[in-house]
């Protein structure tokens, strides 16, 4: 390709990434060669940031403690209204990711249990940081893991090598090599008193009463800004930037779509925010419930517009940390430590709960209350890279520098 072809092609190309509604691709032409599977095979790493509830995501129902310790918050065993969905007789799937089940079933997604980082941090800040850097507890490193692993798949010379679903270049994908970003704007969710008018109205109906009726209408207004300016910082903060996921439905589609149509497309990252679930955080309705059915059927949506692509793609969803196993005062969760790790595709050989699963009781938790870290997050991404991928040990020491991945067998078809 020479230097005019270069220039239109990334010029068509960055115009259709950041207006999602203009449909021009830059068609790739093709090269008469089969390429390896180091240069067509595919990764997607889905951050939920926040911290989302793994307990809630995958619910261990045959463990009586998971009630004793969750009045309020915890899914019902299947069966129940709201109950999970059966994944092996002793776990289950919260009912609002019912999307995912055909997936489950038809062998394409896994969970790896007690996944994490090592490092014991609760916070949102430091905690994505370290996941997407690939170095817990170093604050020094300039790159994202996913940037170093790009660097060392072969260079297809596209501008869509990395595609980035957001509104800036997340921590993970910066480096050295660049990265095309779909900008995705989405308006605020207001509730009907977030309308000047209508709150006008109501402070003209209690106004000048001087009454109890005045005062609480005043208190109640008083609180709910004071609530919410302090909750908004702290959710400010969780979700680092990201759309929140009830808010993001299309993301399924819209990546899938993209990554179909452009087959150069090597590795993609998209995040979601909404998982800091301090207050409220529901049981099988509820809150969480509903960022979990629109992150379910988005998940869904992906595997379905992949088309014929989903089978030579590996897919990781992640989140910076879990959550206490215990409710807190607030009928939510507070920041934990270990969590789960989805995996889907048609590289994933599903069907089945991975990891080392200690049970719930206070002697097998991280400082008896959280879930324990077993298997590094790095071991996880190691394995995908390794044989997904075709990455040599000497590359994945250039995607997490000084680690020793332990591999964790079973994770993708042979």
């Amino acid at each position: 390709m020479n230097r005019r072809e270069f220039l239109k092609t990334a010029g068509l190309t960055a115009a259709s990434l950041l207006m999602p509604n203009v449909q021009v691709w830059a068609k790739t032409a093709a090269t008469g060669t089969t390429q390896n599977a180091a240069a067509t095979n595919k990764l997607v790493v889905v951050f939920l940031r926040g911290a989302i509830d793994g307990l809630s995501v995958v619910v261990p129902y045959a463990d009586s403690r998971y009630y004793k310790v969750r009045n309020n918050i915890a899914i019902p065993p299947p069966g129940s209204e709201l109950g999970a969905l059966d994944l092996n007789g002793e776990f289950g799937l919260h009912p609002a990711l019912s999307a995912l089940m055909p997936l489950w079933k038809n062998g394409s997604l896994s969970f790896i249990l007690n996944t994490g980082s090592p490092d014991p941090t609760r916070s949102h800040f430091d905690a994505q940081d370290y996941m997407e850097s690939g170095c817990p507890g170093r604050k020094s490193t300039s790159t994202g893991w996913l940037n170093r692993l790009l660097a060392q798949l072969p260079d297809n010379h596209s501008p869509v090598r990395a595609l980035n679903i957001g509104t800036t270049t997340p921590r993970i994908l910066q480096g050295p090599v660049a990265s095309a970003t779909f900008k995705a704007e989405l308006r605020r969710r207001r509730t009907a008193i977030d309308n000047e008018v209508i709150a006008s109205s109501f402070e003209r109906m209690y106004e000048g009463r001087g009454d109890s009726l005045e005062r609480a209408f005043l208190d109640g207004m008083e609180a709910r800004s004071t609530i919410n300016d302090k909750l908004s910082g702290e959710m400010m903060q969780a979700n680092g930037g990201a759309i929140a996921a009830n808010r993001f439905g299309a993301f399924g589609r819209q990546l899938g779509k993209l990554m179909s149509e452009e087959p150069k497309v090597q590795v993609a990252f998209v995040d979601l925010g909404g998982f800091d679930t301090h207050v409220n955080q529901g049981n099988g309705k509820g809150q969480l419930a509903n960022h979990l059915q629109v992150l379910g059927k988005g998940l869904s949506d992906l595997a379905s517009s992949l088309g014929d692509t989903y089978d030579r793609t590996a897919i990781l969803v992640m989140s910076e940390f879990g959550r206490t196993v215990k409710e807190n005062g607030n009928n939510g969760t507070d920041h934990g430590h270990g969590n789960f790790i989805w995996a889907l595709g048609g590289a994933v050989k599903g069907g089945q709960l991975l990891g080392r699963w200690d049970g719930l009781s206070d002697n097998s938790l991280y400082e008896n209350r959280d879930l324990p870290v077993r298997t590094d997050f790095r071991s996880v991404i190691s394995s995908v890279a390794g044989d997904h991928l075709q990455l040599s040990t000497r590359q994945l020491q250039t995607v997490f520098p000084d680690f020793a991945p332990e591999k964790v067998s079973g994770l993708l078809k042979a």
